[in-house]
């Protein structure tokens, strides 16, 4: 599979519009360009039962995020508070941002 083109980034807030999560947000926390999958704070929550080890101690049961789709998620504008598309523009002084298309507001933090 060819790496996906993002339009996302690290800890940006999105929205989840499929699968048993859906209707939620959270913070990105990982993308992985290359399968075209991310990870969101506290949603996909998957439990791994682990061994004793060097790293881990105590072993046992261990919740963490599970990757999710790319597709499966909408950035979520400020302005308009739910997921959105987004669009690229080239502002004035030539710096690219990511501006939402239903409110015409700027995403970009910064």
């Amino acid at each position: 599979m060819s790496a996906v083109k993002l339009k996302l980034k690290k800890d940006d807030i999105v929205e989840v519009i499929a699968g048993r999560e859906k209707g939620k947000k959270g913070k990105i926390l990982a993308l992985f360009p290359d399968a075209g999958k991310l990870t969101v704070e506290k949603l996909n929550m998957l439990k791994r039962h682990t061994k004793p080890s060097a790293q881990n101690k105590q072993g046992g049961i261990i919740e963490k995020e599970g990757r999710m789709d790319i597709s499966n998620v909408m950035l979520v504008c400020d302005k308009c508070g739910k997921g959105v598309r987004i669009k690229r523009k080239k502002l004035e002084d030539g710096k690219r941002v990511r501006i939402c298309v239903k409110c015409g507001e700027v995403v970009d933090k910064g």
